[in-house]
Order: C-alpha cells, then structure tokens, then sequence
C-alpha cells in the first residue's frame, strides 16, 4: 500500500473557490495604557506609532486598527471594554491577526486565555505575544501558551499580594486608602487630607439633626427630595437608603474604618463585607467632624432600636420592634405596611397615626384610597375582635390555643436552624464537588461558574432565613408567654376586657390589613382586618355573624376605626384647629392565617 501526502497550501485560502488569497492580512493591536489623562494620551500616541511602524514594514500585512484599555487590571475582562469590542469585531471577520505585548497584557488567567485563543483560531484568527514569541495558529502555539498564562496568572497573583501587603502597611500608619467621595467632604490627593464641603455639609448635619428629632429616613428623603437638593450619586430623588448611610458613616463625627471589605479572589477581585475575616483599621479623630460625637452617637442608638423590618413595603419579621404594631400593620390595597406618624406635632391636637408607607413615601396617587387610622382606635379595634373571638367560642377558644401550642413544637425554630445549617452544608459540598470536577476538566469553566452562582444564590437564601430565626428565637419566649395569658384571661370573661394588651395582641395576631374590596369588587378603606397566628376551620362562620355593618364616609382626611360606637372624624382648619365632620362606623373582621409557614 502507497500513501501520497498531498501537502497543504500555504497562505491564506478563500474557502469558497479554495484559491490562495494574496491580499495582505489585516492586523490589528491590543494594548493597555496608563489611567491619567495626559499619560493616556502619550501612551496611547506612543503605541499607536509603534504599531502602526511594525505592522506597515512588514509587506504581508495591513494596519487594522488598535485597542486599548485603561491599564487598570489585567485581571477583569468585564472592565475591558475595548478588548471585548475587539473580540467581537473578530467574531465579525474585520481582521486576520492580533498583536498584543504579551500573555499578561492579553486576558486574566490561564482559562480565559485559553478560551478567547481558542474562540479566535476556530475562525484562523491568530494572536501574536510580542515578549513570549508565540504564534496561536502555529502547532507548538497552545502547548507553550498554556505553560507561560499560568506564569503569568502566578505573576498576576503574586503582584496582588503585594499590592494588599502594601496596602496593610499604609492602613498600620493611618493612611486613608482608597476614599471614596462622601457627602460633605472633599479628599485632597496632593496633601492626602479630608476637607470640609460646607455646602453639601449643611445637608448632612440637616438629615442628622432630623433624624435625632424623630423623623424616619423615609421622610426625611422626601423632605430633600421636595427641597430640590440633589442625591450624592446624581438624580432627582433620595432615597431612604442613602439616608441610612449616611447616618450609619463614622467619618461624619470625624473618624474612618478601614478595612469594611475585602478581595477574596484576586483574579475576579469579588469583594465580601468583612465580618471579621480580615482586620480592621479604625483612626479616631482622622480629620474634622460635621457633627459632633454627641449627636452621631445619639443618631446611632435611635438608628439600633428602631425596627429593621420596615423596607421596601415587606414585613421582615416581628422582632426588634419600637412600637407594637410595627411590620405588623399592611394595606388591603397595595400590600405596603403602615407606618407610624405624628400628626399636627407639637400642637394641643397632636395624634399619633399609622398610615400605609406608600401613600407617605411617593404620595397619594400610588394609593388613593387609602386612610390614616389612629393608634387609639387599632387598639380599641383589637378590643372588639378578641371580643367577637371570644364570645360563646371557649371550646373553640381552646381548641385554637392547642393548635398554637402544637405548632411551636413542630416549628421549633432552633430545630429550624439546625435543618438550615444541613441544608447550608451540603450546598457548600456541591460547590467543592464541582470544583474537582473542574480540576478534573469533567466540566468546563463556564459551565462551573454558572452553576456555582446558582448554588450561591441559594446559600444567601439560606442565610437570610437563618438570620430572620436567630432573630424570631428571642420572640418565641413571649409568645408562649402570650399563649398562657390569653389561658388565664378565658378563665374569666373576656367582655370585661377594656384596656389593650400588647402581650396577648403580638401572641394573637399576625398581622393586620386595613382596608378592603366589597362584594362588587369596589375598594372599601372601611375594614380592619385582624389575622389570627394559627387557624381553626370552624371559628370564621361563628364570628362572620357578629361582624358589623359599614356606613361609609368617603370624605375623612383622617380615619378612626371604631366598631360598636360612632366615631367622629376632624379636617383640619386654616387656622390650625380641628372641625368635626361626619360620624361612621367601620366593619371589624377575624380571619385565620391559612399560611403556617409564614408565621
């Protein structure tokens, strides 16, 4: 048998007619230049030259153009704009070859190497690395290619430890590393001091000094929002977040914390809170404070008791509450939670309301139809309910008060947490899982960073439900507290309740909705619902009866919900006073929490 070795063209084929093409390769440069303005500009020019000189002396080829990034990292493509402009003109078949310095200068590791190497010689797109001497579309390319990336990703690493060890050093001395802008303050970077920017620190001390008066972030945001100041990162509307840190930041009394994240990977440089990971550098007296000691740390211990539940309209949890009905109260029409709110403050008819956060937050056409309703008459509210609960119910009564006590024991919440941890664990084993089969190259890099991302989203998952347990582990002694009161007072009769318990109401209820729809699907602000912790099926017919009838006002600027007695709702006047206006009566509602696990 005779083999005849019919050998390859050389040059460059039209795969369509399978002719050599005897145009000239279009080349193009890749490069990264230096981040200041006018060393960007020289750097850019200097290269530009350079290439443009080497590619035009060489008669095989064409000048294609240069890429080039700000020299900010080697280690983040998703920051290279320019490079994956240039990969995508590639795929486009604008070019025939890149020229770039070297490996480092190319892309962020061995595997991304490799992968954009690979993507472009499958279209006979060469990459040449001016330092290492190597031509991709030549057959010893990929071998030496992947031995020098990986020196060069060790380089990249090494080079990164010793920038996080310089770094160290410079917070041990009291240096501020990398400060970013802070409302109220200018950083000098000739002189490496923080200054005062009185302007934009008259709003600080503003928001501080509301916030010590009372006032929540939430108003407070709108309250600047309404005045026409513009937000530290631009726009037109504060947000109650931004209130928060700010009031949270420590170098508003004239201090700086260093140290509040840190890289835990210096090839895709995620940054994780540090919670103790890594230390912490904290100057006291590191430069001039816009407010005094006294009042950050009076803004710190409003801002600790106050309730964390509140945010973005979501009940987070019944724990930590300043006010009894806090995260506990939520509008039958939009499902925000009500809010606690001062009205004519200060004044002889000052009154304390709830009223829903969406209506106070963007105002009354997100919620029109929607009533403010007075913490007395929640109160009272509750009163009537607990009544219509308990009236000829003590059987029932009794049977609800053992499914309570049945449920905390099947919904132990440490048994909870320790479910939790395991399912914790063993999401984290499948992430070790699949990086040996990473290693292993069972998978491949795209296909593990997807998966791994969906494994972390679950673990965060979990997490915030553990945090939420810790949390509830404080309030199951009270509630089983509450289970045995509410015991003792059906030992008596419970229409001689007059005066509002928090105990029995938190140990009771789950939550509260005001507000409602009719049977012809109309809105109706009139209702108050009280949902009840843990149900019985046969409770809601019982009390359905009692409920009582509604005479609507569709004119009260502000709500008393009362149920067996008329009420008398006010409009304020021009001169401040309160006039009466018509009476009405609301309709009280018991229903049961079908969801136990929400509870």
């Amino acid at each position: 048998m005779q083999v005849k070795v019919i050998k390859k063209i050389d040059g460059k084929l039209d795969r369509r007619t399978g002719k050599v093409i005897t145009d000239r390769l279009r080349v193009c440069a890749y490069c990264r230049v230096s981040t200041g303005d006018e060393e960007q500009i020289n750097s850019y020019e200097s290269q530009k030259k350079y290439y443009d000189e080497k590619i035009n002396s060489n008669s095989l080829w064409v000048f294609a153009g240069i890429y080039a990034d700000e020299a900010i990292t080697g280690t983040l493509d998703y920051k290279r704009n320019e490079f994956m402009r240039m990969i995508t003109d590639a795929m486009e078949g604008k070019f025939d070859v890149i020229i770039t310095k070297s490996i480092s200068r190319f892309a962020r590791n061995t595997l991304d190497t490799l992968k954009y190497v690979r993507k472009l010689k499958e279209r006979k797109i060469a990459v040449i690395f001016e330092k290492e001497n190597i031509n991709t579309l030549e057959m010893s390319g990929e071998f030496l290619l992947t031995i020098l990336s990986s020196i060069a990703q060790q380089e990249s690493e090494s080079i990164s430890g010793n920038v996080k060890l310089g770094l160290k050093m410079k917070k041990e001395r009291g240096e501020i590393v990398g400060f970013k802008h802070c409302l109220g303050y200018d950083y000098d970077k000739d002189s490496h001091e923080i200054k005062i920017q009185q302007d934009e620190a008259e709003i600080v001390r503003q928001i501080f000094n509301r916030y010590c008066e009372g006032a929540g972030s939430t108003i407070i945001a709108r309250e600047l929002t309404e005045a026409g100041f513009i937000p530290p990162k631009g726009g037109e509307k504060w947000a109650e977040s931004t209130i928060r840190g700010i009031i949270k930041n420590e170098k508003y009394k004239g201090d700086v914390l260093q140290g509040k994240t840190f890289t835990i990977d210096p090839i895709t440089h995620k940054r994780m809170v540090n919670k103790g990971e890594e230390d912490k550098y904290y100057i006291e007296n590191n430069h001039e404070a816009i407010v005094s000691a006294e009042t950050y740390e009076k803004a710190q211990k409003i801002l600790e008791k106050r309730s964390g539940a509140v945010e973005t309209g979501r009940r987070k949890g019944n724990y930590s509450r300043k006010y009894t009905f806090s995260s506990r109260i939520f509008c039958g029409f939009c499902g925000s939670v009500f809010v606690r709110r001062n009205l004519y403050k200060n004044t002889k008819h000052e009154t304390k309301v709830w009223q829903c956060m969406n209506y106070v937050k963007n105002g009354k056409k997100f919620c029109p139809e929607t009533k403010a309703i007075r913490e007395k008459v929640i109160e009272d509210c509750f009163i009537e309910a607990y009544e219509l609960l308990c009236q000829d119910n003590k059987e029932v009564i009794n049977n609800f008060l053992n499914r309570i006590d049945g449920f905390l024991r099947e919904n132990n919440t440490k048994s909870i947490l320790q479910k939790l941890e395991v399912k914790k664990q063993g999401i984290e084993n499948k992430i070790n899982s699949l990086i040996n089969l990473m290693i292993d190259g069972t998978i491949d890099k795209e296909t593990f960073n997807k998966k791994k991302i969906e494994l972390n989203k679950k673990i965060k998952k979990i997490e915030k439900d553990q945090e939420l347990f810790k949390c509830q582990l404080d309030d199951e002694n009270s509630f089983d507290f509450g289970v045995e009161k509410i015991r003792k007072v059906f030992d008596k009769e419970a229409k001689d309740i007059r005066v509002f318990d928090k105990d029995i109401f938190e140990a009771l209820i789950y939550k509260v909705v005001i507000g409602d729809y009719d049977s012809n699907g109309n809105k109706d602000p009139y209702v108050i619902r009280f949902i009840v912790k843990s149900g019985i099926e046969n409770v809601k017919d019982k009390i359905e009866s009692k409920v009582i009838e509604n005479i609507l006002n569709k004119e009260n600027l502000i709500l008393d919900f009362y149920s067996w007695q008329n009420y008398v709702s006010f409009e304020k006047q021009a001169d401040g006073s309160l006039r009466k206006k018509l009476e009405t009566k609301i309709r009280v509602k018991v229903e049961l929490n079908s969801d136990n696990t929400t509870q």
